[in-house]
């Protein structure tokens, strides 16, 4: 069992909790970012090689996402410095459905270390953390979605599985596809949380090009609200509508429903006016 950690992106959704639940069982844990000792950038490799000193296993994630054409060439070019560094396990997020980050993968599976690939669908806690917060509080999720349905995963199971992952043998060499336990659509969602919190919030879809230029207005940069967009017409097309018994599989219980999420984060207040 490994005992120093580095958690790559450790101040985002599930990079935080990854964090907090090694640091419970009294690991020893790095996290990175921007701002951090020694900061991270992925945009810097300088800044790597501090990061992955004394580092045993790497829980890694990509900003902003898998799918930007310089990540490939980053997860190489880090997958080979932290082997270089002695690193011996590497535990990848993953997006479901999109060939780039597939592509990431291979590249972590032969890095020449161990490695772990969690492939995951939409984040549940998109809906309270950042993402679509903002549109949850005023009443309208507007997204190019259609009537598509997913099997939005809660990213505290994603925390959980990582820390198996990361803690315990038998992980190794291993691809886990993490979904919710039940198919919903957008405006299924939009339902739960109007429900969970005791507001009127609904689902409107739109056209890709619609929420780009929204996306822009409210001060997403327009490369970023393009990428995004360029994202969502991908895996909002029905090439993510099953289910998979991988959470359970790998913790002994069953995944987080989204009712239970809504209710939680509700109980929160996070959607309170």
């Amino acid at each position: 069992m490994t005992t120093n950690f580095l958690v790559v992106g450790g101040t985002g959704k599930t990079g935080r909790r990854v964090a907090d639940r090694l640091r419970e069982r009294g690991a020893g844990v790095r996290i990175t970012s921007r701002r951090g000792a020694p900061p991270f950038d992925w945009s810097d490799r300088e800044t790597w090689v501090a990061a992955l000193k004394d580092v045993d296993a790497v829980y890694l994630t990509y900003y902003p996402d898998l799918v930007v054409p310089e990540a490939a060439a980053d997860i190489r070019a880090f997958a080979e410095l932290a082997v270089a560094h002695g690193v011996g396990h590497l535990v990848l997020l993953s997006g479901r459905g999109e060939p780039e980050a597939e592509a990431c993968e291979r590249i972590v599976a032969g890095a020449g270390t161990g490695w772990t690939v969690l492939r995951c669908s939409w984040f549940a806690q998109n809906f309270s953390e950042h993402f679509l917060l903002d549109a949850v509080r005023g009443g309208e999720i507007a997204l190019p979605a259609g009537t598509v349905t997913e099997p939005f995963v809660d990213v505290r199971d994603i925390a959980d599985v990582a820390v198996k992952v990361l803690t315990e043998p038998g992980h190794t060499g291993q691809l886990y596809e993490l979904t919710g336990p039940r198919l919903l659509s957008f405006a299924d969602a939009a339902s739960e949380i109007a429900a969970a919190s005791g507001r009127d919030v609904r689902y409107v879809p739109v056209s890709a090009e619609e929420y780009a230029a929204a996306a822009v207005e409210y001060g997403v940069p327009e490369e970023e609200a393009g990428a995004l967009t360029e994202l969502f017409a991908r895996v909002l097309d029905g090439r993510n509508e099953s289910v998979t018994s991988d959470v359970e599989r790998v913790l002994g219980r069953p995944a987080t429903d989204f009712t239970d999420f809504a209710r939680d984060a509700a109980a929160t207040g996070v959607w309170a006016r």
